[in-house]
């Protein structure tokens, strides 16, 4: 039987009342209102269930993971000394007591200008470095990569690994403790073969001027020297300074290092590949006599001697020994004819020039032409005066200084063709020389080398080491007592050099390249200066320098 309820209205005074009507209420709508409402209390218990027992280590963790944040903590960047253990570059240590999301190591540089072409610089990666990282340590989004120089070269060894310092935050981010902290891991010490004093003193006499200045040690190929003016400041691009822009559009190129990447027609320098490619092949010996008459004819051009072009005069009776002394044109002319084009390319390929040398810096190949290599590139034939300007270092020919330098070497050392070495021999560290024997008799290396030392004594090019020696030109009773050193000559082997430049300057490049002690070689020196003048005029003097400070240190 229904229930049945008084239906309720209101009264005439604001109250209620009771009518004596009835409203029927069915049970089916009960039990549909307390289905619902069960079904309601059910729902509820299961998502309940599902958040704290189903998924509750799960959300567990987001909120401990929103609780704890991981900060990175960069690591020391490996630090840079030369062969002395003079610190060239170095990095100071994130400080852990500071909050972000990356602690940062900052990196310095000590004398930067000078040795910027050899350490290089910093940017942070951008994705193309991300995605081609040859390291098994990976770079992360926001790291600094070496983009030039020692830094891109060693980037692997330098890099170490990055730290992790975990934090609480309270719900606004801010840090309330520390909880844990994984130290980084720093990256290797790398020892330099560059002796930074002497790269410092060559820097001071290039400063100003477009020119490189290549030292090696010639057993070994240790770099001691690679300066290239002008220079940069690899600060700059660590510090993220923002008129680094001007360093890309400066006209003087200032990023481009002359020392590798320059390549130049070599000039009288690169008599001495051809002097012993001739020898080697029996072109000429120690008795052939050519006559210099001041010029030789090519069809209807005229090709002089230098003396004979700029004094009139000739030199007469000329063999491989004066050649070299003198730097006669006329003589390589003719022994040039003789070897071949293709004879001066192969020997110039043996004495490294026409290929990187190895260094792991951005390098130049150069050129060394040839006749089918002027077909095949200049579309026009080979003609004898081609052969005259090759024989010479001038015409189509390119080198770099540091391949000069090289070939220098070479003789210097008795024949061995050294890879260039950035970092300090030492067996310890597993860094060895590589030196390789070339075809070369001992009996050729002696004609040249007394060649190159006529050049820098009496009566050869070289004028300025005609008298060279450390100490004092007094008489060795009035040195003694004034406490002065006494004068000591020291003997060198030179080669002069003076290349046609072909810009609106007009001026040749100077070359000049020079080893010493001429006996027991420990250095050999190579200097360019663009568009400069004579080589024995201006590079001369610049090496003169350089190895009076090396002897007078030394000693």
């Amino acid at each position: 039987m229904p229930f049945k309820l008084p239906f309720i209205t209101r009264g005439h005074r604001g109250g209620m009342d009771f009518r004596e009507t009835d409203v029927d209420i069915s049970p089916l709508w009960l039990v549909v209102y307390l289905s619902i409402v069960c079904i309601f209390f059910v729902v509820m218990i299961l998502r309940l269930f599902q958040l704290t027992v189903v998924k509750g280590e799960y959300y567990r963790g987001l909120a401990e993971n929103n609780r704890i944040r991981e900060i990175l903590v960069e690591p020391e960047r490996g630090t840079l000394v030369d062969r002395k253990g003079v610190v060239l570059a170095q990095n100071f240590s994130a400080d852990l007591h500071s909050d972000g999301t990356r602690l940062v190591s900052k990196r310095m540089y000590e004398d930067v200008a000078p040795l910027a072409h050899i350490i290089g610089y910093r940017q942070i990666g951008d994705t193309r470095d991300l995605e081609q990282d040859p390291c098994t340590n990976k770079m992360r989004a926001g790291d600094k990569v070496g983009k030039k120089g020692i830094e891109k070269i060693y980037e692997c060894d330098l890099r170490g690994t990055a730290g992790k310092k975990l934090v609480e935050v309270d719900s606004t981010g801010k840090v309330i403790r520390t909880i844990n902290v994984a130290p980084p891991v720093s990256g290797k010490t790398l020892h330099l073969a560059v002796d930074s004093e002497l790269q410092k003193k060559a820097f001071e006499q290039i400063k100003g001027k477009k020119a490189v200045v290549v030292g090696l040690k010639p057993d070994t190929g240790e770099v001691l020297i690679l300066a290239s003016a002008p220079s940069f400041d690899p600060q700059d691009f660590e510090d993220g300074q923002a008129d680094i822009g001007h360093y890309f559009t400066d006209k003087d190129k200032p990023l481009f290092n002359r020392a590798v990447e320059g390549t130049y027609p070599p000039g009288s320098v690169f008599k001495m590949v051809l002097a012993v490619g001739a020898l080697e092949e029996k072109k000429i010996d120690e008795t052939t006599i050519i006559q210099d008459n001041g010029f030789l004819k090519a069809g209807p051009l005229e090709f002089g001697n230098w003396y004979y072009l700029q004094y009139g005069k000739t030199e007469g009776h000329v063999d491989i020994v004066k050649a070299i002394r003198r730097s006669n044109d006329i003589f390589f002319y003719t022994v040039g004819n003789k070897l071949t084009p293709e004879g001066i390319k192969r020997w110039a390929e043996k004495f490294g020039y026409g290929n990187k040398s190895g260094i792991g810096l951005n390098e130049a190949e150069g050129t060394i032409p040839s006749p089918f290599w002027k077909e095949e590139t200049l579309k026009e034939q080979w003609y004898l005066g081609d052969t005259y300007n090759m024989s010479i270092g001038q015409g189509y020919i390119l080198t770099t200084p540091l391949q000069v330098a090289v070939s220098t070497a070479a003789l210097a050392n008795n024949g061995s063709l050294c890879t260039p070495q950035l970092l300090k021999i030492s067996s310890g560290d597993g860094v060895v020389s590589q030196c390789k024997k070339l075809p070369v008799s001992a009996k050729t290396l002696s004609l040249v080398k007394e060649g190159m030392i006529g050049a820098c004594s009496t009566g050869g090019t070289g004028w300025p080491f005609f008298d060279f020696g450390i100490g004092e030109k007094t008489a060795s009773t009035s040195a003694s007592l004034s406490g002065k050193k006494q004068f000591q000559p020291i003997k060198v082997a030179c080669k002069t050099g003076t290349a046609e430049a072909h810009a609106d300057s007009k001026n040749p490049h100077a070359w000049f390249t020079v080893y010493a002690p001429a006996e027991k070689p420990e250095i050999v020196l190579t200097v360019l200066v663009e568009e400069a003048g004579q080589g024995s005029d201006i590079a001369a003097p610049i090496a003169k320098e350089i190895l009076k400070s090396y002897f007078e240190r030394k000693e």
